[in-house]
């Protein structure tokens, strides 16, 4: 907690009536009492962050005073970077009725609540004080069954049909990037079953916590995957044999729906330039400022503005193999050549930059100096190490309590119907 005093003398007045609750009743002794209807004693304002604001411009667009506003922002320094602001994130403005100030409340994340409590005194400074609380909640094992349909024709909307959001989806889409590309791999009559926390705040859906294990039946094959420790002792995904699902590289450098417009291919028309030519990457439709990630870790050998190809990275990986994102948006802040990534962070976004005629990633993928077609080659690298024979028969364990709780979960939502989809939490 920070404490900071502050120059400002306001008197603390009270406009709530106190309750008597020992009251002795009106004259006559009557047995019907009229309860004492207890005023509210303040104002709550609650809105999300807008874009683009700061600290100190959120606290004066509340008509806080500039020299409060300050000395709250200094109290808040203390405990939280104010320049970790986020738009969209709720905040809540508590004031008297007469207008004094109370309290300053911001949801941080789904876990932590940032509060700063205005201490005002009628004899001396007053004092206005900053920290950082644990939000609690509640979180409790849930399941969900989607099937790819022609109304449902992608994950996320599977979901939404199926009364969860786009959270659930990306998460899943996750736990088989290495498997399966989202953007291309699912047809109709796909299914997917899925054990996943829910967490539960005030009463209120709040968002998921993990992706326990899941069932994809997909043309014609059925993928299974268990979270559970790996080698490392951080959590890692495994079929039911114990076989690693994590790849060298993810199936895909995008969110799971957009669209393949153009595949790899040595002679293509081109669709500015009227001709054939190699088309040496494959083309995903994406909305403008589509994040973009880096599908394995390396190293950034390029980030800049390369002609036709737009804003491009490209990245050096283990192993002989290089990828490439072009016509990029922007570069993620810290994305310069020498840089390490890690699998699965963000590296840019989706544009039109150079030679396109709408926004699309071109990605591309090199081994030992030759372009390849990424779908394909993607398919033919091998998957991580499997789990250990000394740990297998505990795995194994938990792999069979995990999935008798879904097939006992889904039975219970197949005998009621399911709620309204959930509006997407925010984190």
């Amino acid at each position: 907690m920070r404490r900071i005093h502050f120059s400002f003398l306001a008197a603390l007045p009270i406009t709530g009536a106190l309750a008597a609750a020992c009251s002795s009743g009106p004259p006559g002794g009557s047995a019907h009492r009229q309860d004492v209807v207890l005023r509210r004693d303040a104002d709550t304002i609650e809105a999300r962050v807008p874009r683009d604001a700061t600290f100190e411009t959120l606290l004066r667009q509340q008509r806080i005073p500039g020299d409060l506003a300050l000395s709250m922002v200094d109290a808040v320094r203390h405990v939280f970077n104010p320049q970790n602001l986020r738009a969209d994130q709720p905040y809540r403005v508590t004031r008297t009725l007469d207008g004094l100030l109370r309290e300053f409340r911001y949801d941080i994340d789904a876990d932590r609540v940032l509060r700063v409590i205005f201490h005002p005194s009628p004899t001396g400074p007053a004092t206005v004080d900053a920290h950082i609380e644990a939000t609690p909640k509640e979180v409790a094992t849930d399941a969900a069954a989607v099937e790819i349909s022609r109304q449902h024709n992608s994950l996320s909307s599977a979901f939404d049909a199926a009364g969860e959001n786009i959270q659930l989806a990306l998460a899943v889409a996750e736990v088989f990037g290495g498997e399966v590309d989202f953007n291309s791999d699912l047809q109709r009559g796909d299914r997917l079953e899925v054990s996943f926390e829910r967490v539960v705040r005030d009463g209120q859906f709040a968002g998921y916590g993990d992706v326990l294990a899941a069932t994809l039946h997909n043309q014609g094959r059925t993928l299974t995957a268990i979270r559970y420790p790996g080698p490392d002792g951080k959590p890692a995904w495994y079929d039911e044999h114990g076989r690693s699902l994590k790849r060298q590289f993810l199936r895909s450098p995008l969110p799971f729906d957009p669209q393949i417009t153009s595949g790899f291919s040595q002679s293509r028309l081109h669709p500015i330039y009227g001709d054939y030519r190699a088309h040496l990457g494959v083309d995903y439709a994406a909305p403008y400022g589509t994040a973009v990630i880096a599908v394995a870790a390396g190293v950034v050998e390029v980030a800049e503005m390369a002609g036709d190809a737009g804003r491009m990275i490209q990245l050096r990986h283990a192993g002989g193999y290089e990828t490439a994102y072009l016509h990029l948006s922007a570069f993620a802040p810290g994305i310069q050549p020498g840089v390490h990534v890690e699998q699965g962070q963000v590296i840019g976004r989706v544009g039109q930059s150079g030679a396109a005629t709408g926004p699309h990633l071109d990605f591309r993928f090199k081994k030992d100096g030759v372009y390849v077609n990424p779908v394909l080659e993607a398919r033919k690298l091998p998957p991580g190490e499997p789990i250990a024979r000394d740990v297998f028969d505990a795995f194994a364990r938990q792999r069979d309590r995990v999935f008798a709780g879904l097939r006992t979960r889904l039975a219970e939502l197949a005998a009621r119907p399911r709620p309204l989809p959930r509006p997407a939490a925010h984190h």
